[in-house]
């Protein structure tokens, strides 16, 4: 599996320029590997490709020369020869928040399974949720010659069209709802998740529900679950109890203290993901307050932070890496001409996770 960190010149990458003993003259060839064990370099190839057979002795002697004269594959030369990098990018706008990353390693581990026969690398392209950056990593992955894109995002919505329609290249939308509905996408079932936890904090006797919710746009499922929750038992969706928040600890911790501050004050408080809610458990605590006895708190995610915080985060569990190994396997699909049809769309289900916060 390789991941490569794209947000410029890496020092992993420097590390490993330095690393190299050898210069260009004298990179290892298969004319090298082919001449040491006396065969041709077109029976090499056929080695390294596994396309066509090679008795067993022979390949045992090629491996073996492979290992002993450090021989490593040119990739420049192989994708001009092939069309094909071998890598896919996965646009993300928060590699520090732990579902991207546990989603980004789901993804890798599917199509970087060499023993499978995939052996692709996997660009990463944080982009802070800049639509900007989002645009200008869509096209420079593009320019790269990528043989697939995954999205996670809710601002490149017709982004992906363009890139799978004008340019050929496959694309695997994430979660938000994209303009192209010919595009293969994966989404967690938000909205159930997001009913099921507002739901569980009423049926534990929460009289004021409020909601922390994420940025416009994003996240809209969460909403969804959140109001149908409480107008199906009766009560009612009051404005002043729904805070934005930016999807950090931060961002929770400032719409904790927004919440905290109204008259009546929340006795339940629904967070639309792990960290805002581990936020608001702060404040809570920092205005003396008992989790769960004064005010409940349930999050979104089930990140592995939610088993560290005190009290244990009440959370509903998103797919992280399922939803990454699912958009590896549709974007297999696509890259190796598996399956060339409309686009699909995989709906992951998102259950209740009932700790200590509520």
């Amino acid at each position: 599996m390789q991941i490569v960190w794209h947000s410029g010149v890496t020092q992993s990458v420097l590390d490993e320029v330095r690393s190299v003993k050898v210069s260009r003259r004298s990179r290892v060839t298969i004319g090298d590997v082919a001449r040491h064990v006396g065969v041709s370099p077109t029976t090499v190839s056929h080695v390294l490709s596994g396309k066509r057979l090679v008795a067993a002795a022979t390949k045992q002697r090629i491996m073996q020369a492979i290992e002993e004269l450090g021989y490593r594959p040119n990739s420049a030369a192989r994708q001009l020869r092939t069309n094909r990098s071998r890598m896919v990018a996965v646009i993300v706008p928060d590699i520090t928040n732990p579902y991207y990353s546990v989603l980004t390693r789901g993804l890798a581990d599917v199509v970087g399974a060499a023993d499978a026969g995939h052996d692709y690398g996997t660009y990463v392209c944080n982009t802070d949720g800049s639509l900007e950056r989002e645009r200008r990593y869509l096209h420079d992955v593009l320019d790269r010659g990528v043989d697939g894109i995954v999205v996670a995002s809710v601002n490149l919505a017709a982004e992906p069209d363009l890139a799978r329609r004008r340019l050929g290249t496959p694309v695997v939308c994430i979660g938000g709802e994209y303009d192209d509905r010919d595009a293969d996408m994966v989404t967690a079932d938000d909205r159930a998740g997001a009913e099921a936890a507002t739901a569980h904090l009423l049926s534990r006797g929460a009289k004021r529900v409020a909601m922390i919710r994420g940025a416009p746009d994003a996240g809209v499922g969460r909403d969804r679950g959140y109001v149908a929750a409480l107008t199906a038992a009766g009560h009612p969706v009051r404005e002043e109890w729904i805070v934005r928040g930016h999807w950090t600890r931060a961002g929770g911790q400032e719409a904790m203290r927004t919440l905290m501050s109204r008259r009546p004050r929340p006795d339940a408080v629904f967070c639309a993901n792990d960290l805002m809610a581990i936020g608001a458990i702060d404040v809570a605590h920092e205005l003396g307050l008992r989790v769960p006895d004064d005010v409940a708190v349930v999050g979104f995610d089930d990140v592995d932070a939610a088993t560290i915080v005190r009290p244990p985060l009440t959370t509903v569990r998103n797919p992280a890496y399922e939803t990454g190994e699912e958009a590896g396997r549709l974007l297999l699909d696509r890259m190796r001409g598996v399956y060339t049809g409309s686009g699909r769309t995989v709906v992951l289900p998102c259950p209740l996770v009932v700790r200590e916060s509520a």
